[in-house]
């Protein structure tokens, strides 16, 4: 994130925090998710499709050692799931748009992590990669981006202080989009343990 990203960020942050500003922040955070989804645009556009396999940086850790097509899949999935599934309580893009035939990718999890040894992690994210269609992928992570600006156009100040339930675990739990495996579960109660 730039240094003018990281700014629009904090305030937009601060603006949310505070009933008399909440609807400025969200004024203001769709305009900024447009914005930083106008850059995935880009690369989606400005790349060659083999380039979303490719991992410039596997031996680095943090994010950045990813694909683009994992990176892409990976944060959309996330969003998809916890403003359907947990927020909205509502059917995920992925399955009302039928994305998961187009994209074409081998699962619907958001694969925080893989089932083997972490030294196999770049080898299996780069043949996910080659698997999706990116074309998909990203009209996948468009109607994301643009179904949860409608959702967070429709929340109040005072949705944000909602707690999630035992029944919205086992809504997660049910949609089969997180793994049950002890490595990924801990993404259900952290979702839920967030307002």
């Amino acid at each position: 994130m730039n240094q003018d990203w990281a700014q629009k960020n904090k305030e937009i942050h601060s603006l949310l925090g505070k009933k008399t500003t909440y609807k400025e922040g969200i004024e203001k955070l769709i305009p900024f998710r447009e914005e930083l989804f106008e850059q995935i645009s880009n690369i989606v556009n400005g790349y060659p499709k083999e380039a979303f396999s490719k991992m410039p940086f596997k031996d680095a850790n943090g994010y950045h050692s990813k694909t683009m097509a994992y990176s892409i899949w990976h944060i959309f999935r996330i969003e998809d799931i916890v403003a359907h599934e947990l927020i909205h309580k509502n059917q995920q893009i992925l399955f009302s748009g039928s994305y998961e035939q187009s994209i074409h990718a081998p699962i619907i999890t958001t694969r925080s992590f893989w089932e083997f040894p972490s030294t196999y992690w770049p080898k299996r994210i780069a043949a996910f990669s080659k698997e999706v269609d990116v074309d998909a992928l990203f009209l996948y992570a468009k109607a994301v981006m643009e179904s949860s600006n409608e959702i967070l156009l429709g929340l109040s100040y005072e949705d944000l202080k909602q707690k999630f339930s035992d029944t919205d675990k086992e809504r997660i739990v049910d949609s089969g989009c997180v793994s049950t495996d002890e490595k990924a579960f801990w993404l259900i109660d952290y979702w839920c343990g967030k307002d």
